[in-house]
């Protein structure tokens, strides 16, 4: 199904209604860049994404949450250094991995596109999100450009034209308790990262 042109809530509440199902895959615009979406409960749902890219499965998808505060009640604890990158530059084209529950990491975003954010809050749970394009390709701008690139068709696309020239994949950062890393360069500088963790660790030895 192919939505282009449409009333945002029709587009979202349409949209939700794939993802409720045990394997239904999305490819949604949001302000970086086309990515694919499902269920963050949903094995089968992620399964079928890793098909579409050709990706390791060893490489995790991203969590969307639509908050900083859904993220406690999914039993995740944000240390202080993620916490404070979270308030600054969150909803925003930022990554933030963090230890999750069960010792294992978790990379979240809070993105900043009026669709998702609406489809985050209609759905009601997280999302398993990716850029929709083949593992090792550039990301894409354009639905025309990510089902060229894919290996399958998702369920349903939203398509919101081209997005600008300038876009690019989020910035993603590891934080723990005392020590962030940038794992990929994007819209958010390094300088940008640094100046927060700084602040936040003065705060902390004041």
């Amino acid at each position: 199904m192919l939505l282009k042109n449409c009333e945002m809530l029709e587009a979202v509440h349409n949209t939700a209604e794939v993802l409720r199902k045990p394997d239904g895959i999305a490819l949604v615009p949001t302000e970086t860049v086309y990515g694919l979406i499902c269920d963050w409960g949903s094995s089968t749902a992620r399964e079928r994404i890793y098909s579409l890219k050709k990706r390791r499965e060893d490489k995790p998808l991203a969590m969307f949450v639509p908050s900083l505060a859904s993220l406690s009640e999914l039993g995740i604890k944000l240390p202080p250094m993620a916490f404070a990158l979270g308030k600054t530059f969150c909803p925003g084209p930022i990554t933030i991995v963090t230890p999750g529950v069960d010792g294992e990491t978790i990379g979240f975003r809070i993105p900043e596109h009026p669709f998702i954010l609406k489809l985050l809050q209609h759905f009601g749970g997280p999302l398993a999100s990716t850029s929709a394009n083949r593992s090792g390709e550039p990301a894409t701008l354009c639905v025309e450009d990510a089902l060229a690139s894919l290996e399958g068709c998702p369920d349903i696309v939203i398509d919101d034209g081209r997005l600008g020239s300038a876009s690019q994949a989020s910035t993603v950062v590891f934080c723990d308790a005392s020590t962030y890393r940038i794992i990929r360069h994007g819209p958010i500088s390094e300088a940008q990262i640094r100046n927060v963790i700084e602040k936040t660790q003065e705060h902390d030895f004041s």
